[in-house]
């Protein structure tokens, strides 16, 4: 007896494949994220931390003075500056991955990198403030190197830097809750989330394999960091 096997139609053989998106559509969604986040169109996907409700005796029914506000936006500024390179970095190494699970974690830490991004941009317009003018230089050194450590590196290394920078990161944050006026309770609600998030994410970096950056290149990254945030406080 002979068995006819009838072929499949195409389109259904289709339907079953595994989807994997195509590099053209990666720089596509990574081109859409640098106009959104260089614009301000990022729409946070969590609230904008609320300050705790018994508030210092110092900031009870006593606004900001033009000096504490002047320091708060300064450091908020730098702390927009910070969110605008973790979204390119981010978006950088996304594109660079190898591995499309990697992907989707790089893709994901770049969306609650977001909801900072939009908290510091909505804390510097209460303080009458604004972003830094060159936030389009910063994001585009920082997709650079995120596409270079992908690229050339590999993920373990991408990986590293990921460590590395929400380390300091997380350690810059403590020094502005140190600086941060204590009346500025809305500020320091952002912050503290803000460095909450950054420990988890070097956290699941690590958890992924991530390698140790070698010493020359930390200290690199502490220079270049260093230089951002002092020019990005007045600039």
């Amino acid at each position: 007896m002979v068995t006819i096997h009838r072929a499949e139609p195409a389109s259904s053989a289709r339907s079953r494949a595994p989807t994997h998106p195509r590099a053209v559509d990666r720089l596509l969604v990574a081109a859409d994220n640098a106009l959104k986040t260089l614009a301000g169109g990022l729409q946070p996907s969590r609230p904008m931390p609320a300050p705790p409700l018994a508030r210092p005796a110092a900031s009870q029914g006593t606004p900001l003075s033009l000096a504490e506000r002047e320091l708060s936006a300064r450091l908020m500024r730098v702390n927009h500056v910070g969110e605008i390179c973790a979204q390119a970095l981010y978006q950088g190494q996304a594109l660079a991955a190898r591995d499309g699970q990697l992907r989707q974690h790089y893709l994901h830490a770049s969306r609650e990198e977001g909801d900072h991004l939009a908290w510091c941009a909505q804390r510097l317009r209460e303080l009458d403030s604004r972003p830094s003018w060159l936030n389009p230089l910063w994001y585009a050194g920082a997709f650079g190197l995120g596409l270079l450590a992908g690229r050339v590196a590999g993920d373990k290394v991408s990986l590293g830097f990921v460590v590395e920078t929400e380390n300091q990161v997380e350690q810059h944050l403590a020094s502005h809750l140190q600086r941060l006026p204590q009346a500025d309770v809305e500020s320091r609600a952002v912050v503290a989330q803000m460095q909450a998030d950054e420990v988890e994410h070097a956290r699941a970096a690590d958890k992924l394999g991530a390698a140790r950056l070698p010493a020359p290149v930390r200290w690199a990254m502490r220079g270049a960091a260093m230089m951002m945030t002092t020019t990005a406080q007045w600039v």
